[in-house]
């Protein structure tokens, strides 16, 4: 920092933010940004760096992309939010970033507290209208952590807290309330870019554990693993893969969030653990919130149950009673690469090479069935014909690739292969993830091809007029593949699947599904310089595929497909 006695409390944020490594700041602005848009053109005025200040239309969109590029870095983002209106808009967000234990540091303004007699008290109607008796209420059970700014002097030490608590293990979204009044005042400089003052804390898997598990895996006879969030890093990820296949252990992807294994590895057994789940003696329960439907579904007698992750049994959620006869804590790139070493020195029975075989010919024949599977009905697309047609283009590109799908395309029909390659919305279902995650992951990542496949439910959720305004703005050359019914198409898979022979069923409109008609969302994404195509027949999907990824790369806009499919 320039030599300078003092900046507005307001002004200091921003320098300490980039002292604790954040790159952007997702901020949609209010009455109450004054002294921090004073302290961001002073600051801009004498050359001291800063983290990008990114101007968010709407503050789902901001929560998104915050999510979106750490998703791609590992790096928790900040989000600066309006009041109380605005952190409500943002509360999805939150939601869905605390359940995907996505590290974060979210602030909003509070309404001045005093009528009068302090600088920065209030001076527009909205500061009665916007005072709430508790504002963190909004995000406080999806907030490891929640304070409000009290004194100006606070300011260093309450954001090197958040960020500490943001990105210990588990990981997870911070609230800091930050009152006008309080950001108007003095604070020194000294200190601003100094290292953090509280470093965060990661927890080790306990050593017995991972000893006890390896010898059960090595004993077992049939063990399944469960994978919903992901192998941990690049460097598990392909640890995790290679040891699979080693031992011959089966893998499903319940629900899978993210990526733990390629789709056709040979030990990777798809989406349903039902008929693997059944027959386990071990089942490593590896970072899921729920890894199957107790309904459904259940382990079978005497079999061992470990639940392995950050937070192994998700002590934050009211009710989730899986089993658990070991739970091993620790971030997924600690404890696979630990497991992995703990089971090198262990000999393999005979019945490893056996299973390692019919392993790899069971995958390979329902890899096989379910490609088949993934076509048309007639002239109208499916999804899996659509998951199927969009990973051949994207297999046909010279870049890597990253699917963000909210109840779009499905992984499976959607050969998916490397580390962050998909993801999927998260359990919370805080809808309109997909779009902007995808606009924060290319802003972390230029050279990737980003494609958000959702469908037309979730378009809406996502502002998309916001979302379409940050792609021009930004420059973020993404692809959204709008997977069009025209219904609440989960909503109706819920009512069939509790009363498959009930009335809403046959009737010829399902109540409170239909979205019909449906709007044109090409002229929607063409209001913000998007190429954008209406895809009605199979046949027309894979050139309109090709077209679209030949825009992102050589034109660097933004593409949609409207692409109508069976309901």
């Amino acid at each position: 920092m320039k030599d300078q006695s003092t900046v507005t409390a307001g002004g200091a944020i921003f320098p300490r933010l980039k002292a604790l490594g954040v790159d952007y700041v997702f901020a949609n602005s209010g009455t109450d940004f004054p002294p921090i848009i004073e302290g961001l053109a002073q600051a801009a005025a004498e050359g001291i760096e800063l983290p990008q200040a990114l101007v968010m239309p709407h503050e789902h969109a901001a929560m998104g992309m915050a999510h979106g590029y750490t998703l791609m870095t590992g790096k928790a983002q900040a989000v600066m939010l309006h009041t109380n209106v605005g952190l409500a808009n943002g509360a999805i967000g939150a939601i869905n970033a605390a359940c995907e234990h996505i590290p974060m540091i979210l602030m909003s303004g509070r309404t001045p507290v005093t009528e009068e007699g302090r600088f920065g008290a209030r001076t527009v109607p909205i500061g009665w209208g916007q005072e709430m008796r508790d504002q963190a209420a909004l995000v406080r059970e999806a907030s490891k952590w929640e304070y409000e700014l009290k004194f100006p002097e606070q300011v260093t030490g309450l954001l090197d807290r958040a960020h500490a608590i943001a990105t210990s293990t588990p990981k997870g979204p911070v609230y800091l309330s930050i009152p006008r009044e309080v950001l108007c005042e003095p604070v020194p400089t000294e200190g601003l870019d100094a290292a953090p003052s509280i470093a965060a804390s990661e927890t080790a898997p306990n050593p017995e554990a991972i000893a006890t598990l390896a010898r059960w895996l090595s004993e077992a006879e049939a063990p399944l693993i469960i994978a919903q969030r992901g192998a941990g890093d690049a460097a598990s990820f392909e640890a995790f893969a290679a040891w699979a296949e080693d031992w011959g252990i089966a893998v499903c992807s319940w629900w899978a969030t993210h990526l733990a294994i390629a789709t056709d590895h040979p030990c990777h057994v798809g989406a349903d653990p039902g008929p693997w789940l059944a027959g386990a003696d071990v089942v490593l329960i590896l970072d899921c919130l729920a890894p199957w439907m107790p309904d459904a579904h259940a382990p079978r007698p005497g079999a061992k149950v470990v639940n392995m992750g950050p937070d192994p049994i998700f002590s934050r959620f009211p009710v989730r009673n899986f089993r658990s006869d070991l739970s091993i804590t620790g971030e997924n790139a600690r404890t696979l690469p630990a497991l992995i070493t703990a089971m090198e020195g262990l000999p393999k029975g005979d019945h490893v090479a056996p299973r390692r075989a019919r392993l790899a010919e069971t995958t390979a024949k329902a890899r096989e069935a379910q490609r088949k599977a993934a076509q048309p009905q007639g002239d109208l697309l499916t999804k899996p014909a659509v998951s199927r047609i969009l990973g051949e283009a994207l297999d046909a590109q010279d870049a890597p690739s990253t699917v963000f799908s909210e109840l779009g395309t499905m992984l499976g029909p959607l050969p998916r292969r490397a580390h962050r390659a998909w993801f999927q919305e998260p359990h919370s279902g805080g809808l309109g993830w997909s779009f902007p995650a995808a606009l924060g992951a290319q802003l972390a990542e230029p050279q990737r091809i980003c494609v958000a496949t959702l469908g037309d439910g979730s378009y809406m959720f996502a502002n998309p007029v916001a979302c379409h305004q940050i792609a021009e703005a930004l420059a973020l050359p993404i692809l959204i593949v709008i997977l069009n019914n025209a219904e609440w198409g989960a909503v109706r898979a819920s009512v069939t699947g509790l009363y498959p022979e009930g009335a809403a069923g046959k009737a010829n409109v399902m109540p409170l599904t239909g979205l019909a008609p449906s709007p044109d969302f090409c002229k929607v994404a063409e209001a913000s310089n998007a190429f954008a195509r209406a895809v009605e027949t199979p046949e027309q999907l894979r050139p309109a595929l090709d077209e679209a990824l030949r825009v992102i790369r050589e034109e660097r806009r933004c593409a949609l497909l409207n692409v109508r499919i069976a309901g």
